[in-house]
């Protein structure tokens, strides 16, 4: 499976932005999905995720209530809307494909990486 980000950018605080991620392969709709970033000098956090059917969505408890993660089988796609943006916000976010449970936060639970897409926010 290959990943590919995009819709990154720089947006003002209480701004909103819809990250996407285009996979390649059929096998996609066999692997739960999650976005990741990273800021600066920061390791790695997982930030949300997606069981390969849609039916299960796990969330870290800083984006519960503004972030969105929801996918299309059928089109390969999978997509994190984001509203409420804060200044922590501010990373290069990933989307990771996985074989793990939703609530698995651990980087080590997915195997494919897209290449990963900036987002800045302004306060």
């Amino acid at each position: 499976v290959q990943l590919q980000a995009s819709g990154g950018g720089l947006v003002q605080a209480g701004g909103s932005l819809r990250l996407s991620c285009a996979a390649s392969g059929r096998t996609f709709s066999s692997y739960a999905m999650g976005w990741f970033r990273q800021a600066p000098g920061k390791e790695r956090e997982f930030v949300a995720a997606i069981s390969w059917s849609g039916d299960s969505t796990y969330y870290i408890d800083s984006v519960k209530g503004r972030f969105t993660i929801s996918r299309d089988n059928a089109k390969n796609t999978v997509s994190l809307q984001m509203n409420s943006l804060k200044p922590e916000d501010t990373a290069v976010y990933y989307c990771a494909a996985g074989l793990g449970a939703v609530w698995v936060t651990s980087t080590s639970m997915y195997v494919y990486w897209g290449q990963g897409t900036q987002v800045t926010v302004s306060s």
